[in-house]
């Protein structure tokens, strides 16, 4: 159904709908991956590190991370850097990465970044939570985290055009704000997280709300990254995603960006924003589009 889906669909450049699957890799199953692997290679959608853990150690996390890339990578579903190394973007099941959940549950290794980084992963694609109490104050930010065990998610540094070096992990947030047209009660704006649900699908009036939340690379004033997400899974969300509400929107945007003198439109996947983030931080300008493989590259896709 999605491969019927998107091929009706094209962003400036004449490329498809993206979509980033990030798979629970404590939930292997090999049949499943199977097809994942297959739709990725008929869609050009991509595959990344999904987890879920509790009460976790350091030590058990490095070889979970290290299992789950073995696994994932045997169905060709992560990227490589371009020295060849294998790379991962990711998202912490629960929202708790580092441990920030402040309860102290679903996580339990709070210096969980910096083993992120030496298990390979390129960037952190978790944020926003709101209103889960794990939500940091850093919002609507590229940026790149602190190194501490406590609040590194807070203690970061933006990702900036011709900016110093970072030593933290990369974290692509989502758009977070009030949308005062979609009101609790009749009086209360709803929370806006980017999110894209049964209950609240994209729409036009959602889409001009992330746009104005305008998260970019600091100094880059061309590009703007919205990054969304769902649980596709779910019998509701699936019959979103696949079915009346997403078609429209996508017939939505294209024809806006048709227009002349509107911006332009750009489907990416997770690893291809991230390419375009870092072109942007180079300088590089004019199409984003150009840089889809800058930094890291599908073996899925041949984008070697």
């Amino acid at each position: 159904m999605y491969t019927r889906q998107r091929k009706h669909f094209r962003d400036s450049c004449g490329i498809t709908p993206r979509h980033t699957f990030f798979y629970p890799i404590e939930q292997y199953n090999e049949e499943l991956l199977e097809v994942i692997a297959e739709l990725c290679s008929e869609t050009g959608c991509e595959t990344e590190i999904h987890l879920h853990h509790n009460s976790d150690t350091a030590e058990n996390l490095r070889k979970t991370l290290a299992r789950g890339k073995t696994e994932l990578t045997r169905h060709r579903l992560l990227s490589v850097d371009n020295a060849g190394n294998t790379v991962f973007g990711f998202i912490h099941g629960n929202w708790a990465i580092a441990n920030c959940d402040p309860r102290g549950i679903n996580c339990g290794v709070c210096n969980e970044i910096p083993i992120l980084q030496e298990a390979g992963c390129y960037a952190d694609f978790t944020m926003p939570s709101a209103p889960h109490p794990t939500q940091p104050r850093t919002i609507n930010s590229i940026y790149y985290s602190g190194l501490k065990s406590t609040n590194p998610l807070d203690e970061g540094q933006p990702c900036a055009v011709n900016g110093p070096k970072r030593n933290g992990l990369l974290m692509v947030q989502g758009p977070l704000g009030l949308n005062w047209r979609r009101r609790k009660w009749g009086f209360l704006p709803r929370i806006e997280n980017g999110s894209l649900t049964k209950a609240n699908p994209p729409t036009i009036t959602r889409m001009n709300l992330w746009r104005k939340l305008n998260i970019r690379v600091s100094g880059c004033t061309e590009w703007t990254f919205i990054k969304l997400h769902t649980h596709g899974a779910l019998p509701g969300n699936s019959e979103m995603l696949l079915g009346k509400p997403m078609t429209e929107f996508y017939k939505a945007i294209e024809s806006r960006a048709r227009v002349a003198g509107s911006p332009k439109l750009h489907y990416a996947s997770a690893r291809e924003m991230v390419n375009m983030i870092h072109a942007a931080e180079d300088g590089m300008k004019g199409n984003p589009g150009d840089y889809r493989n800058y930094r890291y590259h599908s073996t899925m896709h041949g984008s070697l």
